[in-house]
């Protein structure tokens, strides 16, 4: 098989460049006709997992009690008071221009809210038409009182210094896209938990094109609402003297496809500039900087062809596989030159050169490439949906990478001729001392390095002993950047930002007598708010409030908002007095659409007999470990409350997020696992030794416990890009191991003398492994550029594995070599 490859591949493809080059061009075409499809995605659908169940809770939660994405705007006078007229007046004009805008559903404000305490007005004309701050008849500084003091208002819309308040925008729903994602979601449950039939496929087929289609749509409308939401900040900002600062989900999602664009440009261009000076430095020659570029760029814009002819959408995640990409296709591209030019001082025919180079290299090339597609491809095990979408783009990207290199550039190699000019073996040798020292230290000091390598080894099992599952939503953002600093400020001011809801069931009882007996109902016709009346009854409101008030004491918990919240304003006005299940049903009956609307249809469903208490999450909280939080709401609520498991639900993206994160530490054994196994297996086909196949992965395994232990020492939590460190770090590095056992093995079948073998391996494969080395660790560190943190910390966690396993492939690796002697035994001189 592996001669009718080589066979096929040197007859009908190197024999006949132009026409090679003719073909790849004319697909190429094809595939960059598609780029107008190239889609980026950085929805909530990408940091939850692919089939959770609570997803469906989620979900439903969200159609029960009406819940709207929202835009939050945070007000802060630099010179007055928020509760002068002019600040006021402001608002007003903010609020109404918002009102304007397409997509927006309704506004609240502190010049919305319902007064109940600072009106003069008797109680049966507020009824009729609930006074706000801006009412006439409204006492201003009743009002500030109220509002500060109120349990539903403070840190809501009201700092607790009352130096800033919020605005809240809510979006207009898009009910066929909730309907789809919910169908949908019950379809993959179905058929992951069941054998599906080919309908239910098919089904699944069409609900993603039309959520696509949806989704797509409502992106661009987010986008248009964004921008226009930030002209009207700028232009208030402008004229008065007052910070604005913009929150909220869809806030967070527009600017992070706003990042992946920017991070795709930018490490495109980043890593295209130090290839170009990596190859200048290198070869010095033109051509040896033009033909690699060339390659690179075909196999980025092919892939990128591909992905958008096939619908997949770049995250967040794979926003760095055009980094990447350049990065392998470089590699890959190096030792193919490298081993040319060194061919070049034997071999004077270049057709013969250049097809003994690319024959020399292909399987080594072939095996390398492997690797690092069982490593990408381990990421399919991961139930994140991004995780596998970029471990399967990336499998796809290597096989692009490996037949760009070794059928573009040695055509490319064959039209262009011989180089005029080479340089001697004495010549190169001078311009590689490093790779000359590391021989030395290999042969001289074999000591050091296997007592510092067992040290790192355990000191990196300890740290990775002490990883852990967390992380915050504001901390994937620099501290700089607008999103970073809303986040903030409503975490400091206004009760936090990520929410979670606790649903509490009630049993069935019967009403208090008090309301049966009671001429509340007396009515010929009984009109549903009547019949809805009597669900209030002090035994319901009295868990509400215990499990609202526990809520309340936990220090990572801001904002508690629930049915009680809206009681005790009740109570307060009742000369703060508890109500009775007559009161609180005459209460219900009474209070305008507009109260109902705010402060109870939020937060209860009658329909379903159960409760609503929507809390906010503390996300900046540098003590804030989400597991434990929802691990003791839900034990306290059973064990402390007394309330049966079976009646609590709780919900919301804090729990998705949480369920994301735990599957991270199973997702990472896994893979680990799946790839060491499948090097394993790969070395044992290609070199036919187990022995030498456990040497080959050691330098590799030390870089990715390394990297791991180093996380877990100094705190760096897993998340959704580092999980990916050190399955890519084995993938990847893998590859140095290949190159070196197979040219240390050519070497010593010449001279049969591990040493003087150490030496020419060093010499040859040494500096195309250094010379890619390098340049995968400094383009690994062109993702600093990023503006998403994960991605910044992926990069130099990455960059600093690479250097670990370039070190120990040309230092532990040629010393377990000449310890072991897996090729024979030496010759004595």
């Amino acid at each position: 098989m592996k001669n009718l490859i080589s066979s096929v591949y040197f007859t009908k493809i190197i024999q006949y460049p132009l026409l090679s080059i003719i073909t790849l061009v004319l697909l190429l075409i094809v595939c960059t006709l598609q780029l107008n499809n190239f889609r980026l995605d950085a929805s909530a659908d990408t940091l939850i997992l692919e089939n959770d169940k609570d997803l469906m809770i989620y979900r439903s939660t969200m159609k029960t009690y009406s819940t709207q994405d929202f835009i939050i705007l945070t007000i802060t006078p630099n010179a007055s008071s928020i509760f002068d007229y002019a600040t006021l007046n402001i608002i007003k004009s903010i609020k109404e221009d918002l009102e304007n805008l397409d997509g927006v559903a309704s506004i609240n404000s502190i010049i919305d809210v319902p007064l109940i305490e600072s009106s003069d007005l008797p109680i049966s004309e507020m009824i009729e038409n609930v006074p706000t701050i801006l009412s006439k008849n409204v006492s201003l500084d009743k009002a500030r009182a109220e509002i500060t003091q109120s349990p539903v208002y403070k840190n809501l819309i009201i700092s607790e210094d009352s130096k800033t308040t919020a605005i809240q925008v809510n979006i207009k729903e898009n009910p066929t896209l909730l309907d789809i994602a919910t169908k949908k979601s019950d379809l993959l449950t179905k058929i992951a938990n069941t054998r599906s039939s080919d309908r239910e496929i098919k089904e699944l087929e069409i609900l993603n094109k039309k959520y696509d289609s949806l989704k797509l749509a409502y992106d661009k409308e987010m986008n248009l609402l964004l921008k226009e939401i930030r002209q009207i900040r700028d232009y208030y900002t402008s004229k008065n003297n007052l910070e604005i600062r913009i929150g909220g989900i869809p806030m967070i999602i527009d600017d992070m496809v706003r990042y992946v664009k920017n991070d795709l440009i930018n490490f495109g261009v980043g890593v295209f500039m130090f290839i170009f000076l990596t190859l200048t430095i290198i070869f010095r020659k033109i051509r040896w900087v033009l033909l690699p570029i060339l390659s690179c760029i075909y196999s980025v814009l092919f892939m990128m062809g591909i992905l958008s002819l096939l619908g997949w959408k770049v995250t967040v995640i794979s926003s760095n596989f055009i980094s990447l990409m350049l990065i392998l296709t470089l590699s890959m591209n190096i030792h193919i030159i490298v081993r040319y030019r060194q061919l070049s001082r034997e071999i004077s025919d270049h057709i013969e050169l250049v097809k003994t180079s690319a024959s020399k290299m292909v399987w080594p090339c072939f095996y390398t490439a492997l690797t690092t597609i069982v490593a990408f491809a381990s990421l399919i095990f991961s139930d994140i949906k991004p995780v596998i979408d970029f471990g399967y783009m990336m499998v796809m990207g290597l096989t692009v990478t490996f037949f760009t290199s070794f059928i573009l550039l040695p055509c490319l190699i064959l039209i262009i001729g011989p180089e005029t000019s080479v340089l001697h073996k004495n010549q190169i040798s001078k311009s590689f001392f490093l790779t000359k020292y590391l021989a030395e230290v290999s042969i001289h000091q074999g000591k050091i390095i296997t007592a510092f390598s067992l040290s790192l080894l355990f000191v990196s099992i300890y740290g990775t002993s002490l990883l852990k599952v967390e992380n915050s939503f504001i901390n994937y953002f620099k501290s700089d950047t607008e999103i970073y600093k809303g986040m903030k400020q409503i975490d400091d001011k206004l009760g936090g930002t990520t929410p979670l809801d606790i649903i509490i069931k009630f049993d069935d009882e019967v009403t208090d007598d008090e309301v049966l007996d009671s001429d509340l109902f007396d009515d010929e016709v009984l009109s549903d708010d009547d019949l809805n009346s009597n669900w209030f009854t002090t035994k319901k409101i009295d868990k509400i409030k215990s499990v609202h008030d526990y809520l309340d004491t936990q220090p990572e918990i801001g904002k508690v908002m629930s049915l009680a919240s809206t009681i005790r304003v009740a109570e307060k006005i009742n000369d703060n007095k508890e109500l009775t299940s007559l009161e609180l049903a005459l209460l219900y009956k009474r209070a305008p659409n507009k109260v109902k609307k705010i402060a109870v249809d939020p937060y209860i469903s009658i329909e379903n007999n159960e409760a609503r208490i929507n809390v906010r999450i503390l996300d900046s909280d540098k003590d804030l470990r989400r597991k434990e939080l929802i691990d003791r709401i839900k034990f306290d609520i059973t064990n402390v409350l007394d309330i049966p498991s079976s009646k609590v639900t709780i919900t919301g993206i804090l729990i998705l997020y949480n369920n994301m994160l735990q599957s991270l530490f199973s997702s990472q054994i896994l893979s680990l696992g799946f790839v060491m196994l499948g090097i394993f297996i790969m070395f044992i086909i290609l070199f036919k030794s187990l022995m030498i196949s456990l040497i080959g992965i050691v330098p590799n395994l030390l870089a990715a416990t390394s990297v791991l232990g180093l996380m877990g020492l100094i705190g760096l939590p897993l998340d959704m890009m580092t999980i990916t460190v050190a399955a890519i770090t084995v993938g990847i590095a893998v590859d140095n191991s290949i190159h070196y056992i197979y040219r240390f093995r050519e070497e010593y079948y010449k001279t049969r003398d591990y040493t003087i073998a150490l030496k020419d391996s060093h010499d040859s494969i040494g500096r195309a492994i250094f010379f890619t080395g390098i340049t995968i660790i400094f383009g690994f560190s062109i993702l600093i550029l990023s503006n998403f943190v994960p991605t910044i910390i992926f990069g130099l966690l990455t960059g600093l594995a690479m250097l670990i396993a370039l070190l120990a492939v040309l230092t532990l690796l040629p010393k377990l070599i000449l310890f072991i002697k897996p090729f024979g035994k030496i010759k004595e001189y």
